[in-house]
This record gives structure tokens, C-alpha cells and sequence, in this order.
């Protein structure tokens, strides 16, 4: 069976995914900070400077709606299908008062006790990395809302760094050293990941990721050994767990591994299994091992 995935281009701007993007913070330190989430007060803050950054660089931002969810997410939770972060993020936004696309800058924090509502709360096993990132969706007349979108992924990319004084207000109020801050869109975000993934050597797993946010209908297979065997249909990736002649087959066909150097390659391969399982549903993508007695049978 060989691999019949097609790159998923993301180039151009899904209508799902307009003028959506993020506030990426790279932190000095590995681990998340101490505060999952801003208060009221310094959410509605980090907002305005958040606003005023992107109106700076796109003028028609500030005839838009601007909403920010003031809690960190690792980069993967807003690469899952379906946009979930940001499909939330503007149902909050439309519930709140005003007139909507009137120009609101509106922010989404802690509660007055601390506590950090759903769905702004963060998956607690997806902590530790350096890289987090606010969501923030604009919102307002659907042609104005186009042209921003496009605007911002234009030049996000090149020129998105956040201003001095909105990456200091989100360090203090994060309480926790910055290296950098600034702006991307969710394709420019899906870029830097599918380069990280390629250079983990990850390419047909980014592949299987990328379909699954933008044709989550496809039906391909990745069969690229000595990587695991995947199948993508019906929303889900089944990972293929093979009798031990069939994988004896598929990744040493001479038979040239023996003893303990076989059972070295087979134990690597499962833990590769297990990383591919991993980051999977860290994009919230269902991933189940399947047993098959030949490739064919996935």
C-alpha cells in the first residue's frame, strides 16, 4: 500500500479561518506560568494594546470587532479541527453587549475568584512548553472582515511583532519573562508547526494533522516506512498495529535484523506509534490503534 496524501496547501484563506490568529508568547523558561489566565481588568488591558498593535498594522481593523481570550493555550490547541478556540471565542463575543462589529474591544479572563472558565481553560497535559498562545478573532461587516483577514495574512508574518509596551503589560501580567510576542494568523501558526514537525522528521504526520483541519472529509493513506502505517477517514486516524511477521515484512524485508537488534527496531517503532498517538489528539484528532494482520487490512 503506498501513501496517496496529498499536501493540504494553506496558503490561501479558508472563510473559517478569517481574521483569526493568535498573540504567540515565547516565555524564557520552559514551564507555564503562574497565571493561566488575566483578571478582568488586565485582560481588558492586554486587549486594547492588542487592538491597537493590529490597527496599526491593518487600518480596518478598528471598524471590526476585536476579541481576545486572555488565557494561554499550547499552539496545538488552536490548530484542531473545527477551530474550536476561536469558533467559542466569537459565540462569546456575539453574546456580549453591544452592538456587534460596532468596534468593540472586548477580553475574556479569570472569574473574580481566580478560576478560569471553560472553554478558556487550558488542557492541563499539554503544559511546559515555552510557546503559548491567546486567541484573538475580529468580528464585523463580512467585507471589511475579508479584507482585514487578508491584510493580516499578508503581512503577520513579516512584520507582527507586538509592540513594547503590549509584550511588558502581558509579562507583568503573566507574571513571567518574555522572549518574544507577536502576532500570527492560525495559517502563519500552522506554518511554523508543520516546519517544527519537519524537523522532527514528522513530515507525514503534519500531512495527516493538516487534512484533518481543512479536509476533514479525505480519505488517504500515509505508508511511508519505517514510519507507522496511518489512515484518515471519517474524522478520525487509525494507526496500524501489525502481527509481528507483517511488520517483519514491512520494515526489514531482507531479514537482515536478528535477536536484540530486531526487538531494539520494534520497540522504537512503538514508541514512535505512541508520539504519533500523542500529538494526534493534542490536535484533537481521535487516534486508535487498529490491529491488522497485513498493511491492506487498515
Amino acid at each position: 500500500m503506498q501513501s496517496n496524501a496529498a499536501p493540504v496547501q494553506m496558503a490561501s484563506t479558508a472563510p473559517a479561518t478569517q481574521a483569526l490568529g493568535v498573540l504567540a508568547i515565547e516565555f524564557t523558561a520552559s514551564g507555564a506560568p503562574p497565571r493561566p489566565a488575566l483578571p478582568q481588568a488586565q485582560a481588558g488591558e492586554l486587549a486594547a494594546c492588542v487592538a491597537r498593535d493590529l490597527a496599526n498594522l491593518v487600518p480596518a481593523v478598528r471598524s471590526l470587532d476585536l476579541l481576545l481570550a486572555a488565557a494561554h493555550f499550547d499552539p496545538a490547541e488552536a490548530l484542531r479541527p473545527g477551530w474550536p478556540l476561536h469558533r467559542r471565542l466569537r459565540e462569546l463575543g456575539a453574546a456580549a453587549p453591544g452592538a456587534s462589529g460596532a468596534g468593540r474591544v472586548i477580553a475574556f479572563g479569570a472569574d473574580a475568584q481566580g478560576i478560569v472558565p471553560l472553554p478558556l481553560a487550558a488542557d492541563d497535559t499539554l503544559q511546559g512548553g515555552a510557546l503559548r498562545v491567546l486567541p484573538f478573532a475580529l468580528h464585523g461587516d463580512p467585507a471589511t472582515l475579508e479584507d482585514a483577514g487578508a491584510a493580516l495574512e499578508a503581512c503577520l508574518l513579516d512584520t507582527g511583532m507586538a509592540q513594547a509596551e503590549t509584550a511588558l503589560l502581558a509579562q507583568e501580567a503573566f507574571v513571567a519573562r518574555i522572549e518574544h510576542a507577536r502576532y500570527l494568523t492560525l495559517h502563519d501558526l500552522a506554518a511554523m508547526t508543520a516546519l517544527q514537525y519537519r524537523n522532527q522528521g514528522l513530515d507525514g504526520l503534519w500531512s495527516v494533522v493538516e487534512a484533518a483541519l481543512l479536509r476533514p472529509e479525505a480519505e488517504f493513506t500515509v505508508d511511508a516506512p519505517p514510519e507507522p502505517l496511518l489512515r484518515h477517514a471519517d474524522g478520525e486516524v487509525r494507526i496500524a498495529l501489525l502481527s509481528p511477521d507483517a511488520w517483519r515484512r514491512r520494515h526489514d524485508p531482507r531479514g537482515e535484523a536478528e535477536g536484540e537488534r530486531l526487538e531494539q527496531l520494534h520497540a522504537l517503532f512503538q514508541a514512535r506509534q505512541r508520539q504519533y498517538a500523542a500529538v494526534l489528539r493534542a490536535h484533537g484528532i481521535e487516534a486508535t490503534f487498529a490491529h491488522c494482520r497485513d498493511p491492506a487490512e487498515l
